[in-house]
């Protein structure tokens, strides 16, 4: 392979965390500073720690100021007010949850298509979401705005879908809750959906005009699909509303792949970034040495 200064520079990098990851690592599962930044971990981040509860106890003792966890919307209200109870005691923020989840293996919704049923069920989704949302005190939730309809000419999907979200930011925006809308790969994980870049989403976001309606930035998805993280950030950031980690390939903890988490985190400081940060991603070892190694990782980009 011929190296490039790119190639340089990013091995440069990788040499002076590992040493970090490593000396983290070593240290034990306790680790009481708290990060500078908000990463979220989510259930399964730390399972072998036992449930939702215990892992959000483990990961505040860590040093962890936030939580994110999509399936909360499926949770009995019960287990919402636990968890929510939970953050309170320990000063972490709720992260997103899934507002209105798409139908993966049917490749719907279609909230471009010709038919307004797809458009209000998804708005039916996003109403009840509200209720959700004030019991998690949470002040972002997912949405996926569906797959492509091969037979309506892109441009109308995207008004359609502008109008759409612009109908379900009046609805979130009263109550203090933003949507945000994630863009996703179609080369590795989704194929056939509609958002694929977060240059994408900011054209949509535009459109729709409104409060309730922003950008979740997930670079791992945007890595695959575009590259080019930090200038695309950059030109998008009025319409960006949360962000989520990962790296590729893998969409394993930061330093298993190509993206240089360290400098974005460098960038996000620049610029003031005081929201949370998803770790939408799994570990790269299982059990507990995989756990004191997600860790060490954050560690390591945190204090670069």
């Amino acid at each position: 392979m011929k190296l490039s200064r790119r190639n340089l520079i990013a091995a440069g990098v990788a040499a002076a965390a590992s040493p970090a990851i490593a000396a983290a690592a070593g240290k034990g599962s306790s680790n009481a500073a708290r990060f500078s930044l908000g990463y979220a971990p989510h259930e399964g981040s730390f399972a072998s720690r036992g449930g939702l509860l215990e892992q959000i106890a483990y990961a505040a003792d860590q040093g962890f100021r936030a939580w994110e966890d999509n399936e909360a919307r499926k949770r009995p209200v019960e287990q919402q007010e636990a968890m929510a109870k939970a953050l309170a005691q320990r000063g972490m923020t709720m992260g997103v949850f899934v507002a209105s989840m798409p139908k993966w293996a049917e490749f719907r919704p279609l909230l471009g298509s010709n038919d307004d049923a797809e458009r209000e069920a998804f708005l039916a989704d996003i109403r009840t979401s509200v209720e959700v949302a004030k019991r998690l005190n949470a002040k972002h939730a997912t949405v996926v705005t569906g797959f492509m309809d091969r037979k309506v000419p892109q441009d109308i999907q995207t008004g359609r879908i502008i109008d759409c979200m612009r109908r379900a930011g009046d609805i979130v925006a009263p109550h203090g809750l933003t949507l945000v809308m994630e863009p996703l790969n179609t080369r590795t994980n989704h194929p056939g959906v509609y958002m694929q870049s977060i240059a994408q989403g900011y054209a949509v976001a535009r459109g729709a005009n409104s409060p309730g309606v922003k950008i979740l930035a997930d670079l791992y998805h945007e890595q695959i699909q575009s590259g080019n993280l930090i200038p695309t950030m950059e030109a998008c950031w009025a319409e960006i509303g949360y962000i989520q980690f990962g790296d590729n390939p893998g969409r394993k903890e930061p330093g298993t792949g190509e993206i240089n988490y360290a400098n974005i985190v460098r960038w996000l400081r620049a610029r003031n970034y005081g929201g949370v940060i998803g770790m939408e991603h799994g570990n790269s070892l299982a059990g507990r040495e995989g756990e004191d190694r997600l860790v060490a990782a954050y560690r390591a980009i945190d204090q670069i």
